[in-house]
């Protein structure tokens, strides 16, 4: 009877024993099913900052022109790349190895960060500088917008002085003379034409010798000429003229008066006399033959 009290009391301790080792391998094994979920989690949330971190690196090359920088950023760009390829290959159970590159990872954000706010800094600089040369191209813009009008106005200036100070004809006068000097508007009997003119007052222009260039054009526009060697300079080319008259112009009303001798047919029609001086048009006019 005592014996079989002894067995019941060594059976149930064992019972016990047995229980509580069932109970705590079923726990630990619960723990560390909870700890590989928990490292699961961990584990992709790591993925997609690596992930993360070398797309920034990416964006960030693009905001750069320096090629220093550049090339730097490309450096940190494949260690995040070959540390995100290390935990892709990493198991969920491997606690050590998932701690290390949580480690990296922590180093990496730093290193990103430090990259994010240099580059902040130098596009904050950069922006700076922009401002400065927009402003300076504005400024150049309107000076030399400035110097443009100024030299328009000069140039116009210039014209008007040198407009003043040419030499004007007015009063211009045509007689047909006959062989007795008498007038006539008879083509046929005209054996002179006597052109005046009034050049005037202009205290402006230069004093001194002038000549005086008359050109008389016949009806069909062709010009009188006794020679086709009797041209002057005009507006950068050399045109005829009929008859060429020597003056001593001295800022005051002066009379002139020159005379085309008749020595080829003429038609009747309406003739255009232009006088020139100086290389400039001083006057015009015009007068019929019947």
């Amino acid at each position: 009877m005592e014996k079989n009290k002894k067995l019941t009391i060594i059976i149930a301790a064992l019972v016990v024993i047995v229980a509580g080792t069932a109970f705590f391998a079923f726990n630990e094994m619960r723990k560390n099913q909870e700890m590989t979920e928990l490292f699961a989690i961990e584990k992709q949330e790591m993925e997609n900052e690596y992930s993360t971190f070398a797309t920034q690196y990416d964006e960030l090359q693009i905001q750069i022109n320096n090629d220093s920088l550049r090339e730097k950023l490309e450096t940190e760009k494949l260690k995040t790349q070959r540390l995100l390829e290390e935990l892709r290959q990493v198991k969920s159970s491997n606690a050590a190895e998932i701690m290390r590159l949580k480690k990296e990872l922590k180093t990496v954000r730093a290193v990103l960060r430090s990259y994010v706010i240099q580059i902040d800094s130098l596009n904050r600089v950069n922006a700076a500088l922009q401002e400065e040369n927009k402003e300076v191209k504005s400024k150049y813009s309107a000076a030399t917008a400035q110097i443009s009008t100024l030299s328009k106005e000069k140039k116009s200036l210039n014209e008007k002085v040198s407009l003043a100070a040419q030499l004007d004809a007015t009063n211009i006068r045509v007689e047909t003379l006959n062989k007795r000097g008498r007038e006539t508007s008879r083509v046929s009997r005209v054996k002179k034409i006597a052109v005046s003119f009034t050049i005037v007052k202009n205290i402006t222009a230069e004093t001194g010798n002038k000549t005086v260039y008359v050109r008389i054009a016949k009806p069909n526009n062709e010009i009188l000429t006794k020679s086709s060697g009797n041209t002057f300079a005009y507006e950068n080319r050399n045109i005829s003229y009929s008859i060429k008259k020597y003056i001593e112009y001295t800022g005051e009303e002066q009379e002139v008066t020159v005379y085309w001798d008749v020595e080829e047919y003429l038609p009747s029609g309406t003739y255009h006399i232009y006088l020139f001086a100086d290389g400039n048009m001083i006057g015009e006019g015009s007068f019929s033959m019947k």
